[in-house]
């Protein structure tokens, strides 16, 4: 349980944010909900009790207000999970070099940069808990996602980093790689799979997103956010530096 913590989730207005917001706020923590979308982040904050922070995290100075406004409101930041995220899907030499910008400042740096604003209030404590979402594209490559999967492999070695500058301070770090969830963001992609690659949005589903997995389904939000929940809690205090397949096993090939 995470009884009394304060937890800022970012990306936290739907999909896999919302049910790990949903899944900390009924483990008894205070959330701060941070969405570009401001009518959806203050629709799930109300509905859980939290804050909702609209915050474009391509920019470094909503990066510094999404944590300064949580520890205003609630006094401190126990447990940051980077979840904010946005896909697109284009050859290498088609990829718009604004886009490639973009994905990486809000899916690598703006984790470095939350991570660094709440580290010190956390250290000085001596409890801290982060959780990047990465991907299973944190591990293996699929193409027409440069961006995307560039950033998600260097989430991982963020998050390998600040495990071990964090051991002796009592913040542990750790990353989660899904497979395909069931979530608007991958809906959204199964059209532009399809559109990239020729061939029908049912066919993307059976041959590009579950044909590597021995479960055939989509991951529920719901099961991320129970292994978040997890790792957010004293029991995960042994933890660290770890970057943890959940992907239908994906990768037991």
């Amino acid at each position: 349980m995470t009884e009394g913590r304060v937890a800022i989730v970012t990306g936290g207005a739907s999909g896999i944010g919302r049910a790990v917001a949903e899944r900390l706020a009924a483990d008894g923590c205070r959330v701060a909900v941070v969405d570009l979308n401001a009518a959806q982040a203050s629709a799930v904050a109300d509905a859980i009790g939290g804050l909702a922070i609209r915050a474009d995290l391509s920019q470094r100075a909503d990066c510094r207000r999404a944590v300064d406004e949580t520890i205003a409101r609630f006094g401190q930041a126990d447990i940051l999970v980077n979840n904010a995220g946005f896909q697109h899907i284009a050859p290498i030499a088609d990829f718009p070099e604004d886009v490639w910008e973009q994905m990486l400042a809000v899916m690598l740096t703006a984790p470095f940069l939350l991570t660094k604003y709440v580290w010190p209030q956390m250290a000085a404590r001596g409890w801290g808990r982060v959780v990047n979402i990465s991907s299973i594209h944190g591990k293996v490559a699929s193409p027409f996602k440069a961006a995307y999967i560039s950033a998600k492999h260097g989430l991982i070695g963020l998050t390998r980093t600040a495990a071990l500058e964090g051991g002796s301070v009592g913040i542990t770090v750790n990353a989660l790689c899904p497979a395909y969830a069931r979530t608007p963001l991958v809906e959204s992609q199964i059209a532009d799979q399809a559109r990239s690659r020729g061939i029908s949005a049912e066919d993307v589903v059976a041959q590009v997103m579950l044909e590597p997995a021995a479960i055939k389904r989509l991951i529920e939000p719901e099961e991320i956010a129970s292994l978040v929940a997890y790792l957010c809690s004293d029991a995960a205090g042994a933890v660290t530096g770890a970057a943890w397949d959940i992907d239908l096993g994906w990768t037991a090939r």
